[in-house]
């Protein structure tokens, strides 16, 4: 008799977000490791651009609106059939999130649907469920577990854990075991949940595969005499990834004459302004914005480049990168990497042996390091090199699901 293979569901904000690859990679490597994926988005994205191989999971995943006849009859069912549980879990949502206006109405409005999510998980024989992030989808995981009684976990990453606290207790004390994706993030968790539930955080990096990317040559072979290095930054336009800090670098890296291309992959709020800057800083001819484009596309303009750069900045409400996703990539490629010297990125960046690491806002300091590798195509290759052979011990995706997936479902996993 051939064994039923074990089935995880899957719980994430939005589903399928082009900027999280990272969770759309992981689902993909569980399914090839034989197990059976579930997608259980709190709500469904509704975006221009789609990774073309979400479509499958975007096709079967569990799509819910906020409330229909469907999720009142699962509360209800619930309630009937095991009311102390529903209303201890509704209580305990309402008094741990509290003090959070952010937290407790992004809870109010999932629980009704975490309802649903629990008989839809039964009836499908779900046997683990993980949640990305440790803010709204963990409170939903929280509730399917309470009311399922199914094991679950959550993986915590960066604003979501940065930002706000709320209910980050109850979480990790409910769950079977919790992810950080950083050693940064893991120690984080434990000072503020105590070193009694230090056993359940467990680090584990994102990964990304190596042999989907191509190996950028970054040494001086790699340009014609009249091609500018190119300057590569991938993320969301928006204050946490620094980009106003790339550009304020590359405006002093052209007053001291240095040729460059800067090339900002991604889209968001602050895009005009950033736009804005790069002209007042006469740099515009030298600043391309590509918008938000595919992947396979964000491969082939990776694989052009000279220089990774990840500039990221705490902000003033709380924001904070974990480890972006977009410079394992470029290490993928080979790239040298020069990034802040925050959270968990120097688990990655390690300063003058993968990359170069400078202080958060030192625009200064960023632009020294840029000239540097500008200067020295032998110093390029190196850290490029370094970069790509340290993804095959600590941030290789196969690998690091592997392990996610002895967590969920090993003998011992609890």
């Amino acid at each position: 008799m051939t064994a039923k293979a074990p089935r995880v569901a899957y719980i994430m904000s939005r589903f399928p977000k082009l900027t999280e690859t990272f969770v759309l990679d992981e689902m993909l490597a569980m399914q090839s490791q034989g197990v059976t994926v579930e997608v259980f988005p709190l709500w469904r994205e509704s975006a221009r651009l789609m990774h073309a191989d979400a479509s499958a999971l975007v096709s079967r995943a569990h799509f819910l609106p906020t409330l229909n006849s469907t999720i009142l009859a699962a509360n209800l069912f619930w309630l009937r059939s095991r009311p102390r549980i529903y209303l201890s879990t509704l209580f305990v949502l309402v008094r741990a999130n509290r003090r959070s206006l952010r937290f407790l109405l992004g809870a109010l409005a999932v629980f009704p649907k975490a309802c649903c999510f629990a008989r839809k998980m039964q009836a499908l024989e779900v046997d683990h469920v993980h949640a990305h992030f440790a803010s709204h989808p963990a409170a939903a995981a929280y509730v399917i577990g309470k009311l399922a009684e199914l094991p679950w976990s959550f993986t915590a990453h960066g604003s979501d854990l940065h930002r706000e606290q709320a209910m980050l207790s109850e979480k990790v004390e409910a769950s079977n075991f919790v992810v950080a994706i950083s050693e940064y993030n893991r120690r984080f968790i434990v000072e503020r949940v105590g070193t009694g539930f230090e056993h359940k955080v467990r680090k584990l990096h994102c990964g990304v595969e190596r042999n989907r990317f191509t190996h950028a040559e970054t040494g001086a072979s790699r340009l014609s005499t009249n091609e500018a290095p190119g300057i590569v930054c991938i993320g969301t336009l928006h204050a946490v990834k620094g980009q106003r800090f790339l550009l304020l670098a590359c405006g002093r890296l052209r007053s001291l004459g240095h040729r460059f291309r800067c090339h900002l992959i991604g889209d968001g709020e602050d895009r005009q302004a950033l736009e804005s800057l790069a002209v007042e800083l006469g740099i515009a001819d030298d600043v391309v914005f590509h918008g938000a484009i595919e992947r396979e596309r964000v491969r082939e303009v990776l694989s052009s480049m000279q220089i990774a750069a990840a500039p990221s900045v705490p902000t003033a409400d709380g924001r904070r990168e974990g480890i972006p996703v977009a410079l394992m990539e470029a290490a993928a490629c080979g790239l040298p990497l020069v990034a802040s010297r925050i959270s968990g990125i120097p688990e990655l960046v390690r300063n003058e042996e993968t990359g170069l690491l400078v202080d958060a806002f030192d625009d200064g300091a960023l632009a020294e390091a840029l000239a540097r590798l500008l200067d020295q195509p032998q110093e390029r290759q190196r850290l490029g090199d370094a970069a790509r052979e340290l993804l095959a011990t600590s941030f290789d995706l196969q690998r690091n699901v592997a392990s996610l997936r002895s967590m969920m479902f090993a003998p011992d996993r609890a």
